[in-house]
């Protein structure tokens, strides 16, 4: 299909879904990396209190936590 008509389509509201191949799409900076952070005991039992709590998981919260964190750091630059 070319580009005409595929804007042609999508302009005209219908689905253009069929026309595109998902299969390698990516979306830029969301891919997963995994890091290994060592806590003190005190702290993985006070996220562990805190997860149950807002009904997460630990790893939930700390991601939460650190985005939260960062996003008031890059906006204070």
């Amino acid at each position: 299909m070319k580009a005409k008509q595929f804007d042609a389509k999508f302009d005209r509201g219908d689905s253009v879904v069929a026309e595109l191949d998902v299969s390698k799409a990516r979306r830029p900076l969301q891919e997963q990396k995994r890091v290994n952070v060592d806590f003190p005991a005190w702290m993985v039992e006070a996220l562990d209190k805190e997860a149950r709590r807002l009904g997460v998981t630990r790893q939930s919260i700390i991601k939460v936590w650190l985005a939260e964190r960062l996003e008031q750091t890059s906006s204070a630059q």
